[in-house]
């Protein structure tokens, strides 16, 4: 009887175990993601432009200026996980794999858009900027959003709140920095995590 519980015991133990790996390889785990802003400092950016950035209860966001926070250091192959909450009139984004830390732009690099209003809809909130339009029209303003970003090799995935938008292979930029942008109107960012892959 005792061997049968411990044998038992043995298969549960291990079924768990491959349960968190294979929950861990899908991309829902904790591991290996660092926190880039806990809404507390700003350690891990530079700050390019003159929109101005404040802490507030959380969160870091800008209403005037123009600008981006840039990290310190670049990454290539990589997830990006963050949370934005943008007025229906913002102008934002989150720039990847810029070959330059302080000239932040789509000739550098690639913009994730946020922009609802975008006059050319074509690479509104979802899309790549002059690589990729949104396969959805997911509308953002006033209320709080979740962005996935996952870049390897030439191939970019754009998750918008649990929709897909983007999925395409581009090579032009393959590593460089990232930088949240501010444009226009209200922009909040939160919760701003990445793991190399």
């Amino acid at each position: 009887m005792k061997r049968a519980s411990a044998i038992t015991m043995g298969v549960l133990v291990l079924g768990l175990v491959a349960f968190q790996y294979s929950y861990e390889a899908a991309g829902q785990g904790t591991a290996g993601w660092t926190t880039l802003f806990d809404g507390k400092d700003l350690s891990a950016f530079n700050k390019v432009g003159d929109a101005n950035w404040e802490l507030v209860d959380g969160l870091v966001q800008a209403n005037k200026g123009s600008g981006f926070l840039v990290t310190k250091t670049p990454y290539g192959d990589f997830e990006m996980k963050f949370e934005f909450w943008v007025t229906d009139d913002a102008n934002s984004g989150v720039f990847i794999r810029c070959s330059s830390a302080t000239e932040i732009s789509t000739m550098t690099g690639y913009e994730v858009n946020i922009y609802d209003k975008r006059p050319d809809q074509t690479y509104r909130t979802g899309g790549i900027v002059d690589v990729a339009k949104p396969s959805s029209v997911i509308n953002t303003g006033g209320k709080w959003n979740t962005y996935e970003v996952r870049a390897q090799g030439p191939r970019m995935i754009i998750t918008l709140n649990g929709t897909r938008t983007v999925d395409v292979q581009h090579q032009a930029h393959l590593r460089g920095f990232i930088g949240l942008q501010y444009g226009a109107g209200i922009v909040k960012f939160r919760n701003v995590q990445i793991r190399t892959l």
